[in-house]
């Protein structure tokens, strides 16, 4: 990311007044994420394009809401953050449960839904297909690394790229989303793309089942409509879909 520029908030903004302030705030937030090295106040500063007074006193606001913290020289996301996180998990399950249904029926497929967690993909919600006797059961709440899975690489492809990054990712960035298989657990193939609410994508919507290779051509097509439409309705640009019964 060149210097300056901290996301692609700027392409997405509504229009109207906007607060410099908190748009700032939000920008050292997003920076944080993206270096769990931390960073300082200067090299916030230089990202910025502005004066150090002006980040220590942001840094001064973020801590004093547990969302910063540091080490006396550098800065890093607080736990206050995770917090927030969690009171946003009930909305992500009420939202994406109905297009896991969906997407299971579709795909004769066991579907889920995948969030990042530090390094990790956690497997948050899972929904077998309806009418198929022979599926694959995942355990949700089950956790492996980012680059293994279908669902991690969706992850990861929908954040900048970095150097040195997997070759997966810079493919399933360009695709839009991710196809593995093998990689988690033998004889099972996975089809997963980004829920992209922002430029630094945190969750995955996808499908697996057994075979070699994707059953059918339709599959990706099908995933990628599924995680547009749970973003669109996690941004509010989209009616939420009734519950199940």
């Amino acid at each position: 990311m060149a210097k300056g520029q901290t996301s692609s908030r700027a392409g997405t903004q509504p229009s109207g007044e906007t607060s410099q302030t908190l748009d700032r705030g939000l920008s050292v937030l997003e920076l944080l994420a993206r270096h769990p090295e931390g960073l300082t106040a200067l090299e916030l500063a230089e990202h910025l394009e502005t004066a150090r007074a002006v980040v220590y006193r942001l840094l001064r606001t973020l801590e004093a809401h547990r969302l910063a913290t540091s080490n006396g020289a550098r800065y890093f996301l607080g736990f206050g953050v995770a917090d927030l996180a969690r009171e946003l998990q009930p909305r992500l399950q009420r939202v994406v449960l109905p297009l896991l249904h969906r997407l299971s029926g579709e795909t004769d497929s066991t579907a889920l839904l995948s969030v990042a967690d530090g390094d990790n993909a956690l497997v948050l919600l899972t929904q077998a297909p309806p009418q198929s006797a022979l599926h694959l059961a995942l355990r949700e709440g089950s956790r492996h690394p980012l680059p293994i899975g279908a669902d991690g690489l969706a992850i990861l492809a929908g954040r900048p790229a970095v150097p040195g990054e997997p070759r997966e990712v810079t493919t399933a960035r360009r695709a839009g989303y991710a196809v593995t298989s093998g990689a988690l657990q033998a004889g099972a193939v996975g089809v997963a793309a980004p829920i992209m609410v922002s430029d630094w994508c945190m969750a995955s919507i996808g499908i697996v089942h057994v075979g070699e290779k994707v059953k059918d051509p339709t599959i990706p097509k099908v995933v990628r409509q599924a995680a547009q439409e749970a973003a669109a309705r996690l941004s509010g640009h989209a009616p939420e879909a009734p519950a199940q019964a």
